[in-house]
């Protein structure tokens, strides 16, 4: 038979059995720190440190964001520049008119006009170019329109990288009309004859600017789009239509899938008169129909003829 070993002797190395108790003490109170870290951080980490009691829970600080260029606000004043060239023109060396006063607000120190009490003032003021500089400097080209003519001036700012405040940093510069950007040639170049999809493009037009008809009937499966209401046009005519693919220049509609994109150039008329309006379409071909995938008007254009 097999003896069972002796117990050990209680006085048997006593400084190594202080040890291992000390030992096992510290990793119990290990394994408690570990656990109370581990409830503070959430239940995935608390599963954790009681499946690995010696384990040591650390927090570690999130990493900070790096800025990018393109993450960094730029504010543009143009609107603060119109404002303020607006209330110019209309100010005079009257320092108590209401027009002076938004001045002297906005830009101390900028001196009035002595404008003639019979002097025009401008119909509307309207920012067309700014161009940003180094440390939130803009200069800002507005346009003023007066009933015989357009004037327009170049105005210097400054503004904060949030938008929060601006400055006009000298007096406007009177100046010649930004220059004409030469035109581009059209994308759409296929002549799209009468067939099925100037009708298609036709009907969906009519459908959608002067109400006649139902929109949703000539739309391709998820596609979502609403007549505008209420109606703008008593009729509308279909003038030209061209097309950037050849195929849009079939006679028969192609198989299913097809593409094409479209520009419709049309003729909306109404009580007030006749308005030729441009329409960039994209079609689909399914089940031997044409349908309205996408109304993506003003993104490239093309020039009316």
């Amino acid at each position: 038979m097999f003896r069972s070993p002796a117990p050990p002797r209680a006085d048997k190395h006593p400084v190594a059995a202080g040890i291992a108790l000390s030992q096992m003490r510290r990793r119990v109170q290990l394994g408690r720190a570990g656990a109370w870290a581990a409830l503070a951080t959430g239940p995935l980490a608390l599963a954790i440190a009681v499946g690995q009691p010696s384990a040591t829970v650390a927090a570690s600080s999130a990493p900070k964001p790096q800025r990018s260029q393109q993450s960094v606000t730029v504010a543009d004043p143009s609107g603060y520049v119109a404002e303020f060239v607006d209330a110019w023109l209309r100010s005079s060396d009257d320092a108590s008119s209401a027009a002076a006063r938004r001045v002297q607000a906005m830009a101390p120190g900028i001196l009035l006009p002595a404008r003639d009490e019979e002097a025009p003032v401008p119909r509307r003021v309207t920012a067309v170019r700014s161009t940003p500089g180094k440390d939130g400097r803009w200069s800002v080209t507005v346009a003023a329109q007066y009933a015989d003519a357009v004037r327009y001036f170049a105005v210097p700012a400054i503004a904060s990288s949030s938008g929060s405040s601006f400055a006009v940093t000298a007096a406007p510069a009177l100046v010649t009309a930004p220059a004409r950007h030469k035109f581009p040639d059209s994308p759409y170049e296929v002549t799209v004859e009468e067939g099925p999809l100037a009708t298609t493009a036709g009907e969906f037009l009519t459908a959608y600017l002067a109400g006649r008809g139902e929109v949703s009937r000539y739309l391709a499966p998820g596609v979502e789009l609403t007549a505008i209401s209420p109606a703008a046009a008593a009729s509308v005519e279909v003038q030209e239509a061209t097309a950037r693919e050849q195929s849009a220049a079939a006679e028969q509609v192609p198989g299913d899938g097809t593409t094409v994109h479209v520009l419709a150039q049309v003729e909306a008329r109404d009580a007030a008169g006749r308005w030729p309006l441009a329409y960039e379409l994209t079609l689909s071909a399914r089940d031997g129909r044409w349908e309205i995938a996408a109304l993506v008007s003003g993104t490239t254009g093309g020039a009316g003829r």
